[in-house]
């Protein structure tokens, strides 16, 4: 939890893989088209369903070898005729969920401390839980912000009009875009599930819209105008690092910025490449 939430790099193992699994479970049943849109969300109850069961049986572990003497049972459960493996499951789960019903309970003094031990990390499992959605969401929203801004760029014709502009706005525009790239390149390095989300709009999805973004950079390095064409290396080496990272985590590597783009793209469902 610890590596998927809190740390900078937010590249937690077991979450990544059942992220992953998630991703390419989704892939194989080819129904990407109606399924993708809720693969990201269900890839996040998967890894706190990972989470909790890892806790739970952890902990069940813990308790089977003490059932029979290390606990004591109210007066209508009977020791010799349970099963201490399902009952250790089940102290587990009730106390991972701070229910404390009080039919079953320690009675060894280690395991007395232990006991409040998970409740505790059952609290901290759902406080993770709840940071982490809050935390992704608003990532997802810059992203998506981003992705419409450049749609109505491209609705307008911004491209074609940048050889032809006379003035900083321009340049302006340019770097307030390539500060909201950046921004996303590094909600994608802390919250690396984000990948996964795939928006159902193509106007609302930045892998669809990147490509356009380069275009721009692109228009601007051709101006006349130094102010125009700084501001578009800067746009052009901000999308590189963003193509980089992409090629160094979720796609194959290819020294070509358009062509990692394109497989971003087609990964989330657009373009053919």
């Amino acid at each position: 939890m610890f590596h998927t939430i809190w740390h900078p790099s937010g590249q937690g193992s077991i979450s990544g893989l059942v992220i992953q699994a998630v991703w390419r479970g989704s892939r194989w049943l080819k129904r990407r088209e109606k399924q993708s849109s809720v693969v990201g969300p269900l890839a996040i109850l998967c890894v706190i369903v990972a989470w909790l069961l890892l806790i739970v049986i952890g902990w069940t572990l813990i308790y089977w070898p003490h059932m029979a003497e290390g606990f004591s049972f109210s007066s209508g459960l009977v020791p010799s005729q349970r099963s201490d493996l399902l009952d250790s499951l089940y102290v587990s789960f009730v106390t991972v969920a701070t229910l404390g019903y009080g039919d079953i309970v320690p009675t060894f003094t280690w395991l007395r401390l232990a006991a409040p031990l998970e409740a505790l990390i059952g609290f901290a499992l759902l406080t993770a839980a709840v940071s982490w959605i809050l935390q992704i969401y608003p990532a997802l929203a810059r992203r998506r912000a981003l992705a419409i801004r450049l749609a109505l760029l491209e609705r307008s014709g911004a491209a074609e009009a940048l050889s032809t502009q006379d003035s900083s706005a321009a340049s302006t525009l340019l770097h307030s875009l390539a500060g909201e790239l950046v921004q996303v390149r590094v909600d994608l390095t802390q919250y690396s599930e984000t990948y996964y989300f795939r928006e159902g709009d193509p106007n609302a999805s930045l892998p669809a819209k990147l490509p356009y973004l380069l275009q721009l950079a692109r228009a601007a390095e051709e101006s006349a105008r130094d102010d125009l064409r700084l501001a578009g290396r800067v746009v052009s080496e901000a999308v590189d690092d963003y193509a980089y990272l992409l090629g160094q985590q979720f796609v194959a590597r290819d020294d070509s910025s358009p062509t990692v783009l394109a497989r971003y793209a087609a990964d989330h469902g657009y373009g053919g490449a």
